[in-house]
């Protein structure tokens, strides 16, 4: 059986940190990041709260070749990637929560 999964982009208030994820699980994955449920990670120390980016695919092995790509990006890169989508780095969970 095949799932799907989604990379996504987590960042500060500030805007001044980014972590890139991939889940089988977006909604409840955010939701781990904005209660901070893995105390001690990077998103938890950083917090990374706002998601501001992401992608779904068919596969969950797509999914994480992307985010394996994207990670290896530079900051500029990754900023362009954001602001094709977003152009506002505004909170996406609106979009996200009612799935």
């Amino acid at each position: 059986m095949q799932h799907g999964g989604s990379i996504y982009i987590m960042t500060n208030s500030a805007r001044t940190t980014l972590y890139v994820g991939v889940t089988s699980d977006l909604r409840n994955r955010v939701i781990q990041h904005k209660e901070h449920f893995y105390k001690g990670s990077f998103t938890d120390q950083y917090n990374c709260t706002i998601c501001i980016y992401y992608e779904h695919f068919g596969r969950i092995e797509e999914a994480i070749a992307r985010e394996k790509e994207i990670k290896k990006w530079r900051r500029e890169k990754k900023d362009k990637l954001i602001a094709l989508m977003n152009p506002a780095w505004e909170d996406l969970w609106k979009e996200i929560e009612t799935w």
